[in-house]
């Protein structure tokens, strides 16, 4: 029988988020499993967040009026918190998606987690780290928006420029490398989930790639294989370094 998709909660600091990213927000957080709380927080009686009232209507997020009561205090981030916690000890979620760019949610992700549910962080790329890392996995909403002028898409960077990042070049050779059997080969699976728990802001699509498979093909570190599985209808990819490729002859 196959498994339930999670039920999660979309908890939207709409002070620290903007309205065009919805669309996309939903269709990624739809890949994690079932939006069966939707909320958005912020002062609504004020002009500030007018441009959110369509799409609150269209993708049925419920509104959270929270005044301003003092000024220089952000009572919606205390709102969205309360929430979060009423809705941890009293829902039957499988995790949490808290939408801003506000590190104020840091010790919320992280208690959160403690709980033993998943944290999925979504926030724009000025996020502080702090938050960033306290999420299971964090996306940035660049990547979520749809920009009709293609020049404004995030370009695939090239393997020159890819090599040049060498907080990714480590990223990727780590976690082939805490994956590969004692050939060097690892599952591109196993390397997937690895790089989630090295970097939880981590994504192909901020270097201009879909998947993952297709920006460990481009960076050149790798050699790749394609092997069958099974009754040979299905393939998995399996990477090696080149490096360690190279010295094999050596070590003979």
């Amino acid at each position: 029988m196959a498994s339930l998709s999670p039920k999660l909660a979309v908890l939207i600091d709409a002070d620290n988020a903007q309205p065009a990213v919805v669309e996309g927000l939903l269709a990624e957080i739809a890949k994690y499993g079932t939006a069966t709380v939707k909320r958005i927080y912020g002062d609504w009686t004020g002009p500030q967040l007018k441009g959110w009232k369509e799409a609150l209507l269209k993708y049925a997020i419920q509104p959270i009026q929270q005044f301003r009561y003092t000024t220089g205090k952000n009572a919606t981030d205390s709102a969205l918190i309360i929430d979060a916690m009423d809705l941890l000890y009293g829902a039957k979620l499988g995790g949490f998606c808290i939408v801003s760019s506000d590190s104020d949610f840091t010790r919320l992700a992280a208690r959160v987690r403690e709980a033993g549910l998943v944290v999925y962080g979504f926030g724009e790329k000025k996020t502080p780290t702090p938050f960033v890392s306290a999420c299971d996995k964090f996306i940035y909403t660049e990547i979520l928006v749809d920009k009709e002028d293609e020049d404004e898409t995030v370009a695939p960077r090239s393997s020159a420029q890819l090599k040049q990042d060498t907080r990714l070049v480590a990223l990727l050779r780590n976690a082939v490398e805490a994956s590969s059997d004692d050939s060097g080969w690892a599952n591109l699976g196993p390397v997937g989930s690895n790089i989630a728990k090295q970097a939880p802001e981590f994504d192909p699509r901020n270097y201009g790639y879909r998947k993952l498979g297709e920006l460990v093909v481009a960076s050149g570190l790798f050699e790749i294989e394609k092997r069958k599985l099974g009754d040979g209808t299905t393939t998995a990819t399996y990477l090696r370094s080149r490096r360690r490729a190279a010295r094999k002859p050596a070590e003979g």
